[in-house]
């Protein structure tokens, strides 16, 4: 099943992912994870958009699409992926589905996590991140449970940071809900429940359950 995961900073789409991956086996395609492995790697592609990311400018749409391509043809993915971050506007969706059917592949669903703005800003303000491995906890924990590394608040997880985001979200990402809406493959499903929870919910919207 390939599938692209929609929704707000903090909805908890990866974790809704990570769930997914665990338990089908399919490939969570990151772009920012791939952004940071391809510059860590040096990659030909890693090096071009590390010069925009170095100027403080949006890695431009064909360098994340060639990416995206790349990863898809690892073995992992051909059972099946779930797009995290990617596309983020309209014009990337089409891209995206051009790209796919050059691969004789095509998204199965657009899967939307949906969850009320309040709570949104109060669930990420709450979150601590490690500084060593990334990983996340609510606030009060100060020693990453994974690593032993120092937990700390991103400057993106303050209230501040975290309405403009939100703001980004809405103007940028918002309408492919309505382009994956008019292609009849949108999924919705309330992210304001305990986690297992919509778990069970995403897996009979996607028909795996």
């Amino acid at each position: 099943m390939n599938i692209v995961l929609l929704g707000a900073p903090g909805a908890g789409k990866g974790t809704q992912a990570q769930k997914l991956v665990e338990e089908y086996g399919f490939a969570h395609i990151s772009t920012g994870d791939l952004l940071r492995a391809a510059v860590k790697a040096q990659s030909e592609l890693g090096k071009q958009a590390k010069s925009f990311m170095d100027a403080g400018k949006l890695v431009p749409d064909e360098l994340v699409i060639n990416l995206v391509k790349e990863r898809l043809e690892d073995d992992d993915a051909q059972k099946g992926f779930i797009l995290d971050g990617f596309p983020r506007n309209t014009a990337q969706a089409v891209t995206l589905d051009s790209e796919l059917a050059a691969m004789d592949r095509t998204l199965d669903a657009a899967l939307l996590v949906s969850v009320e703005p309040d709570v949104i800003v109060k669930r990420l303000s709450s979150r601590r991140t490690c500084r060593s491995c990334g990983y996340t906890a609510p606030a009060g924990v100060d020693v990453c449970p994974r690593c032993g590394g120092e937990m700390y608040q991103r400057d993106d997880d303050k209230p501040e940071t975290i309405q403009h985001r939100l703001d980004v979200y809405q103007n940028q990402t918002a309408p492919l809900v309505e382009y994956y809406k008019g292609h009849s493959i949108l999924r919705e499903v309330d992210g304001d429940r305990p986690v297992d929870e919509v778990f069970a919910d995403v897996k009979t919207l996607l028909e795996l359950a």
